[in-house]
């Protein structure tokens, strides 16, 4: 989740190090304060930037990344999942 106040270098350093420890499916989605005794939503981020997040991903290495404003955790797992299965495994 972006939102929470980070820099554009610290997400590149967390998407770096998540490369790093073997993750290669990746959603990145906004963060929306559940309620007012919550952390508040420093910044809204738009679809333009979740695009450019998404490039920033794939540019490191990851084989799928699902980038936008309501983007969740589980999103389309599976067929991201299967997807990534095809490039090494062209029968799946």
């Amino acid at each position: 989740m972006v939102g929470l106040g980070e820099t554009i270098e610290e997400i590149r350093e967390t998407l770096t190090d998540l490369f790093k420890a073997g993750c290669r499916l990746l959603t990145i989605g906004q963060y929306l304060s559940p309620s007012k005794k919550h952390h508040p939503v420093i910044a809204y981020y738009s679809p333009e930037e979740f695009a450019e997040l998404k490039k920033m991903a794939i540019d490191i290495g990851f084989e799928g990344v699902v980038s936008g404003p309501l983007i969740r955790s589980s999103y389309r797992a599976s067929e991201m999942y299967i997807d990534s299965g095809k490039k090494e495994n062209p029968a799946i």
